[in-house]
């Protein structure tokens, strides 16, 4: 407490005496403010009953300067200018305020060998017995200071002692205001840390100061030890609920942490003689005090005079047995009913009460552990022990200071030398001169008694033999106003379990999970039904075990941040050309362009679309089709494994043809579909649809590995390698052979379905000749970064021309005219290929493929099958809503009506003049002919049911304008400009990194003397090479490379000009100087090539552009990466490297260098799609480590 500064605390309008080291508790007890609210449901003034998280009814909304909607008086320190106001009721949960930082709320990720929970005298004496044995320590507790309950002076100064020695040890981390919210499976602890920033002046303008206020940590531990403490319990009487009604241990915590004294006119009521403490504290501040205490075995019940009881009076065999309000509605006198019966009605503004004390077992049970009756304490206690988690202290029912260190002694050694030896961590090293830094602290006495006496067993007090439906006073769980009546009518109604009985009365339920009242409950419930306490047990504690708040849980993914954005290689361009983006997936793609109308403003997306529906059709348009996945499959087996999953024939594909196939599940169902070109004998490249890239590839490795292990053939995702433009319209043909004049572009050359790989725009390129609009099309492939360098160039040779920009809206309008299906819209997971007109592309001639027995059941070959058809509406100007549902019966007759099928595609047609749509109908390709009606607005809207191809049915369009010789000057183009040009700029031409726009932020982020710097590194060549480690293979493979490829999963290995990195058993990244990927290849192919047949399948793939690196490099690299990576860094040494996810971002992280070391550094390898989120998130996070 600095006494010496007065904060500036408002609640409810009332200016608090408020200080440094104060709770808003404190500060109100200070203030002379004992009702700080009214209950849930009936709305009684209630007031502070505690001095920590277990309270039930203080709870207090909270304005500035940190926002809280609802928080415990007793943890919420007070900050200047700080306002709030008292919780009426129920509350009301707000919403955060507009502009609230990202910054205010993060995750970090720790690892460690021990855990201890608690920071009082058993947490303590187990984190330092922990760390002398060397091993990682982490110790937490929710109090702004370690000691737990310790108040004394001689207390505190040993709690300060052992906490300055842990805090001088590396290997140990201290945290304080940090609550632990749940034990889950493997040792994986979540605990939620107050910054102390905002609470300590020391550290007022420092980092973190300017940014977070609560830190959500996720550790990871070997051993845990529980050293969570127990949580004083109340007694039930009449009125216990009253303002002025405290738990006694907590009157003592506001006396000795804050120098508050509750009340002045004291009844002390308690069970057993812990609670001695507290009158004689209170006595010492001149306060009178009268105990009551219901035991007499050493007591002989005082005769009591009709006047005043003198102060410090023991009431033995007396009992509390109702509290008094005044006009206020706080507490004013108690009723005591004596040894000898009579009763006795004495003046009180304060009542302390202890009941005994509950073991707090909530992070205990969400590891698994199952509580017990103890009789004699009256209250629950651990039971059977559970692996790799102990409980230690008065967690576990101990008492006496003294005891309670010895155990925590105990259970940290016992956790280190299991955490030691799991780790593999020698004993010499594990005790290297560590305990020789580390004093011998005794713990300090605490006044208790040594052989106390036995405590009483008391939960309900009664003013004589009251039924118990009539207790309607007597209060259970005070934040939940449930009362003994309520638990009465629980059981009358034939409830014999305390978890229903909890659901029935709301018992346990509120944010305190029955910490005061679940004992309580248990031992009522079993007065009330006969059934003993053992065999009720108590109700489950789940995580959260204190409340957190959502923004913590979320941290820093929300906003632009939340989930990770996925850009392609040319997103700058469209960004710059006025694109208006949608979310596919994770991806940004253009939805449309909008230009400027002449009269002021800009088009309306429908406006934009059928501008470039028609220049689709009638000229030449492009989009960026890099999004759809692709995958690399290689090996000898290739064309048998694509024959398995695909139902279409891909053996028989020569290489450079490409073929249309369809995917679909066991069931028969279309999966997904997309296109397979052949490279090679022994190699292919298939596309998917943009979401299901991931799932598709890892539903090949799934067949691979489980089904067709003998298949020689591996899968590899291209995505990122190639940018992908697709150039479509029927002048298409004459652009493309401008940008590339060495290629034969005629139509009797450059067939439908074949590909081609030459130069365009003076770029490496793939163009293969696929089309999704019906239009004449090419996809032309460069490397992803040589995506800007492509788009330039082709906009510059084409914009004089007409050359249009369109964006997905366009693309789903064009695919739509043609009647070509789009996955996941126009089916719903119940569709074979035959229901979607593309029977045609399942192959007959195959002995097997996925589907094929499903295919075959009369079930998919039904009559009335939902098939896919057209809709075109009577009234042509009707766009008929997406979902909406076709009918028979005109007028709807009353629910359930028929339902035939639905809406699944309805645009608007530029090409036809009016609007159309895709349907799934019952028996659809039967009725095409008819009538079917459409359900809008609750009203059966007639349209004809069509054929799902509009335009073009014959496949005329397909080749495109046969006089096309390309708009403009027949000159070829360079990426450096348009037609005529001497050719190509070289900037133009040189590859675009994915973070160069980052240069400049990352430099600005980055010192020399920093505690970290962000720099992304140039472009490399890097290989992804598939070889079983230590074979043959790879003996050759590691020849060719002139480096050796390591052995273990996460070894690097390195030699001049060359770096292997081992991302698997059977996978490994090579990395190289840039423009060494065709030698590269063809050096390892060469090498595998003279080995014969015998050897494992070796692919080679050039991932190059796939993913780039940013190095991050200083003494503090690993905490910038522990808030986004669950790896245990500080374990990764120079020479390693591993596969895991950083903010949400797939990565490789090669290590550089040692640990805190002014040198250390660490490469991130993430793909190049996901980089600009990585390098926003690196720009949020880095600048608290600078």
């Amino acid at each position: 407490m600095d006494r010496g500064v007065l904060l500036d605390v408002v609640v409810d309008g009332l200016q608090l005496q408020a200080f440094p080291g104060d709770t808003l508790a404190s500060a109100l007890l200070a203030s002379g403010v004992r009702t700080v609210g009214r209950s849930v449901r009936r709305g009684r003034p209630r007031g502070i009953m505690t001095a920590g998280p277990e309270e039930p009814a203080a709870l207090l909304s909270i304005a500035g300067p940190l926002p809280d909607p609802v928080v415990t008086a007793t943890t919420v320190e007070a900050l200047d200018g700080m306002t709030g106001r008292s919780l009426q009721g129920q509350g009301l949960l707000t919403a955060a305020p507009d502009g609230a930082a990202r910054t205010q709320y993060d995750a970090v990720h720790h690892h460690c060998e021990v855990a201890v929970v608690g920071a009082g005298p058993a947490g303590l004496a187990a984190a330092l017995e922990a760390a002398r044995s060397g091993v990682r320590v982490v110790l937490l507790d929710e109090r702004p200071r370690a000691g737990g309950a310790l108040l004394g002076g001689a207390e505190l100064a040993w709690a300060e002692q052992v906490s300055d020695a842990l805090d001088a040890l590396p290997t140990v981390l201290h945290l304080q205001r940090t609550a632990a919210t749940g034990l889950y499976d493997d040792n994986y602890l979540v605990a939620v840390q107050r910054m102390p920033a905002h609470h300590d002046p020391a550290r007022a303008g420092r980092r973190p100061a300017d940014g977070v206020r609560e830190r959500v940590w996720h550790i990871r531990a070997a051993e845990v030890v529980l050293a969570t403490g127990s949580y004083e319990r109340p007694v039930v009487f009449a009125g216990n609920d009253l303002p002025g009604v405290m738990l006694a241990e907590s009157v003592r915590a506001h006396l000795h942490r804050h120098g508050v004294l509750a009340g002045e006119q004291v009844v002390l009521f308690t069970a057993h003689d812990d609670a001695y403490r507290v009158a004689g504290d209170l006595l010492a501040t001149g306060a009178s005090v009268v105990i009551v205490d219901p035991r007499t075995p050493s007591r002989q019940p005082v005769d009591v005079p009709d006047g005043p009881v003198p102060t410090g009076t023991v009431l033995a065999g007396a009992v509390v047995t109702r509290a008094h309000a005044d006009d206020s509605g706080e507490l004013s006198a108690v009723t005591v009913r004596l040894a000898d019966g009579r009763s006795r009605r004495l003046p009180a503004d304060l009542l302390a009460v202890s009941g005994g004390w509950n073991p707090n077992l909530a992070l205990w049970s969400h590891a698994g552990g199952r509580p017990v009756w103890d009789a004699a304490a009256g209250t629950f206690r651990p039971g059977a022990a559970l692996p790799r988690v102990a409980v230690a202290g008065s967690a576990a029912g101990l008492r006496t200071t003294g005891e309670i260190v010895d155990d925590g002694e105990r259970a940290g050694l016992a956790a280190a030398e299991a955490a030691g030896t799991a780790a593999g961590l020698a004993a010499a090293q594990r005790h290297q001169d560590v305990r020789a830094g580390i004093p011998d602290l005794a713990p300090p006495a605490d006044g208790l008694a040594e052989y106390p006496e036995p405590a009483a067993q008391l939960h309900l007090v009664t003013d004589g033999d009251q039924d118990p439906a009539a207790l309607d006073e007597h209060f259970v769980d005070v934040q939940r106003d449930v009362t003994v009546a309520d638990l009465a009518r629980a059981t009358g109604a034939g409830l014999r379990s305390v978890e229903h009985v909890k659901r029935y009365t709301t018992a346990g339920t509120a944010h305190d999970q029955g910490r005061t009242s679940a004992a309580l409950t248990t031992a009522l419930v079993s007065g009330l039904t006969g059934i003993v306490a053992e065999e009720l047990g108590t109700t489950t504690s789940r995580p959260p075990a204190v409340p957190v708040a959502f923004a913590a849980l979320a941290g820093r993914e929300h906003g632009d941040l939340y989930d990770p954005v996925r850009t392609t290689g040319a997103h700058g361009w469209h960004v710059a050309h006025g694109a208006v983006f949608e979310n596919v997936g994770q991806w940004k793609r253009p939805w449309y362009y909008p230009r400027p109308l002449a009269g002021g403003g800009v088009e309306t997306m429908p406006e934009a679309v059928a501008r470039e529906c028609l220049a689709a059709r009638t000229g030449v348009a492009f989009m960026d089709a890099s999004t759809l996945g692709k995958i690399d499959v290689q090996g000898p087996d290739a064309g048998t494994f694509l024959d398995r999953i695909y139902t279409t024939m891909l053996s028989t594909l020569k290489v450079g043809a490409a073929r249309y196939a369809v995917l679909c599940g066991v069931d028969g169902m279309v999966v997904d579909d997309g296109t397979a070109l052949r490279l090679a004998p022994d190699r292919f490249v298939v596309t998917t649809t943009t979401g299901n890239a991931a799932k598709i590839l890892d539903w090949m490795e799934e067949w691979l590995q489980t089904e067709w292990p003998d298949l020689r053939v591996r899968c590899t995702s291209v995505t990122e390698q190639w940018a992908t433009l697709a150039l479509i319209g029927p002048r298409s043909r004459g652009l493309l052979q401008r940008l590339a004049p060495e290629m034969d572009c005629s139509a009797a050359t450059f067939r439908f379905m074949t590909a081609q790989d030459g130069t365009v725009a003076d770029l490496p390129a793939r163009v293969a000749r696929i089309s999704f609009s019906g239009e004449l099309a090419y996809e032309i492939s460069v490397s992803w970064s040589d995506a800007a360098a492509l788009w330039d160039a082709v906009w510059a040779a084409g914009e004089p021309d007409g050359l249009t920009p369109y964006g997905t809206e366009t693309m789903h309008v064009l695919r739509a005219e043609k009647g070509y299906p789009i996955v996941g819209q126009d089916t719903d997971g119940t569709q074979t290929p035959f229901d979607l007109g593309l029977g045609w592309a399942v192959s007959a001639k195959k002995a097997d493929y996925l589907g094929k027995r499903s295919h075959a059941r009369p079930d998919t070959r039904r009559a009335d099958r939902k098939e896919l058809v057209g809709l075109l509406p009577v009234d042509t100007g009707l766009l008929l809503p997406e979902g909406a549902q076709l009918v028979d019966e005109v007028p709807l007759p009353p629910p359930p009506v028929p339902m035939l099928g639905h809406v699944t595609s309805s645009y608007r047609s530029a090409a036809l003049g009016r609007t159309f749509a895709l349907a799934l109908l019952s028996g659809g390709r039967a009725r095409i002919g008819g009538t079917v009606h459409v359900v809008v607005d609750d009203v059966p809207r007639p349209a004809a049911v069509v054929s799902s191809v509009f335009v073009d049915p014959d496949g005329a369009r397909r080749d495109g304008d046969p006089d096309d010789a390309g708009p403009g000057s027949a000159g070829p183009v360079g990426s450096g400009g348009a037609a005529g040009a001497a050719g190509p700029a070289v900037a133009a031409t040189l590859p675009v990194s994915p973070l160069a726009r980052f240069a400049v932020p990352f430099a600005e982020l980055s010192g020399p003397d920093g505690g970290v710097r962000v720099v992304e590194e140039p472009l490399r060549t890097m290989i992804d090479v598939r070889v079983p480690a230590g074979s043959e293979a790879a003996r050759a493979v590691s020849e060719a490379l002139g480096c050796a490829l390591p052995l273990r999963t996460g070894g690097v290995d390195e030699a001049p000009g060359v770096t292997a990195l081992a991302l698997g058993p059977d996978e490994y990244l090579v990395v190289r100087s840039p423009g060494l990927a065709a030698t590269t290849e063809d050096a390892v192919r060469r090498a595998v090539a003279e080995l014969g047949d015998a050897v494992p399948v070796v692919a080679v793939t050039d991932v190059s552009a796939a993913r780039t690196a940013v190095r991050i490099s200083g003494p503090r690299t690993r905490a910038v990466l522990a808030h986004g990576c669950a790896v245990d860094l500080a374990r990764l040494g120079p020479g390693t490297c591993v596969q895991t996810v950083l903010a949400q971002c797939a990565v490789v992280l090669q290590v550089l260098g040692e640990p805190g070391s002014d040198t250390d550094a660490v490469r991130v390898l993430v793909r190049s799609s996901f980089a600009e989120h990585l390098a926003r998130w690196l720009l949020v996070t880095a600048p608290e480590y600078v």
